[in-house]
């Protein structure tokens, strides 16, 4: 067997009946489970999804190309075996990024390390090898962003019947590999994972059953568990922020968008929506209040008081949209101004205090990307690979874009004057030439 696969088919066969069934227990937390240091993003660092904030605001002081193309500012780009729609991991001197090839019903899934500095392949180990797993054919079982603690990388992993989280060590050795929850949905899994103290946390949301888990990073032992009210289907990450004076997990799930104590995983407040069965982007956060887009079938977007307690769909919601949102791509707060893409390629700039739309642009175009902002602009880009630089303000400002020969899923990252960006075809590091 090559590296990883004994491991990690192991870890899948383990499932009992009633995990099969989908109905896993709760786990109350383990006493003293937090043993290890805290998970800190070194500067020139952006070590999981979002970024070190988990906001996609790129550090201060980043100042990315304004222009780019073919023998224009790409300072270097590789093709990656298989495909993908995983964003980077940038620690240290490394990348890490997961791509997944397909053929004949079967799968093999890698996570792959990569020179900051040159984009040359410094390993490659496979992760999951097995019978491919059912979903919509725009995501792949590589749509996870990786997250690293400095000494390990996490990657959750769909296959036809569950979802896993495998640890790695930095050179490339799997430390632990771990079932997570059954799973089969129409779409396919895309959460990305988030460290809080010694643990790592996944959701897993579907019709076998929803539920949050943490891992202890280093063991892979399961810190708690905690199962979510039942929910169609629900694809996007939980991220956790300081709002409203408390620590909370956010979490939009299927049906209700929740907030959750990190500690436990047990449930501090949820509410219902933004959508009725479906949703798969990323809350975004302020001091107070979450801001949450999605789904489907219906689509709105929402700013919800994080300081409640039990249901707060009737007190808390502060103001929602009209259904002109985005379902895929995550929204971004900044200086009070929230900015918003829909998958059709309207773009929305909010205010934060009342939800009203101070501008928008019809960008023509669809999207799966989120926009990232660094140096006082957002930078988007669509499914057919262009580019957008957008001003941020109370007032829509000239837009530049800039081309690249194939379609963008992934979000890009901006680190140190560059911007790493995952495309349907190659891997590219984006800068001005000296």
């Amino acid at each position: 067997m090559k590296k990883g696969i004994g491991i990690v088919l192991g870890a899948l066969g383990v499932l009992t009946g009633m995990a099969q069934e989908g109905k896993l227990p709760d786990i109350a937390p383990k006493a003293g489970w937090d043993t290890l240091p805290p998970a800190r993003a070194a500067e020139g660092d952006w070590p999981w999804w979002r970024g070190p904030a988990f906001d996609n605001v790129a550090p201060k002081g980043e100042k990315p190309p304004m222009a780019w193309g073919a023998g224009s500012n790409i300072l270097w780009q590789v093709r990656l075996p298989g495909v993908g729609h995983s964003s980077p991991s940038l620690v240290g001197d490394r990348i890490y990024l997961t791509s997944v090839n397909k053929e004949q019903g079967q799968a093999t899934v890698w996570l792959l390390c990569l020179e900051r500095a040159t984009g040359k392949t410094v390993w490659q180990t496979e992760i999951y090898r097995g019978a491919a797993a059912k979903m919509h054919p725009d995501n792949s079982m590589a749509s996870a962003t990786p997250a690293c603690d400095g000494e390990r990388i996490f990657v959750p992993c769909q296959s036809n019947t569950s979802v896993s989280m495998t640890a790695l060590g930095s050179d490339g050795k799997i430390l632990w590999s771990k079932t997570v929850a059954p799973y089969n949905t129409i779409q396919g899994f895309s959460a990305s994972p988030n460290i809080y103290k010694s643990a790592v946390i996944v959701p897993v949301e579907g019709p076998k059953g929803a539920y949050l888990t943490a891992f202890h990073r280093a063991t892979g032992e399961v810190v708690w568990r905690r199962k979510l009210r039942p929910v169609y289907e629900g694809y996007g990450p939980a991220v956790v922020a300081r709002v409203a004076g408390r620590e909370q997990l956010l979490q939009v799930g299927g049906t209700h968008t929740r907030g959750c104590d990190p500690e436990s995983g047990a449930l501090l407040w949820e509410c219902a929506g933004p959508a009725k069965k479906v949703c798969v982007a990323t809350a975004a956060f302020d001091r107070d209040s979450i801001y949450v887009t999605g789904g489907y079938p219906n689509r709105k977007l929402m700013c919800v008081r994080a300081d409640g307690k039990g249901d707060v769909t009737e007190s808390h919601i502060r103001w929602s949209s009209d259904a002109k949102v985005g379902y895929v791509p995550s929204p971004v707060l900044y200086a009070g101004l929230l900015y918003a893409v829909a998958d059709q390629g309207l773009l929305r700039c909010y205010d934060t205090a009342e939800g009203r739309v101070l501008w928008e642009r019809d960008l023509k175009a669809p999207f799966y990307s989120s926009p990232t902002l660094a140096d006082g602009r957002l930078y988007l880009f669509d499914r057919k690979g262009k580019g957008y630089i957008v001003p941020t303000g109370r007032t829509a400002g000239a837009i530049v874009t800039n081309e690249l020969p194939s379609g963008v899923f992934a979000t890009p990252v901006f680190l140190q004057n560059r911007l790493y960006l995952r495309t349907l075809g190659d891997f590219y590091c984006i800068g001005v030439k000296p």
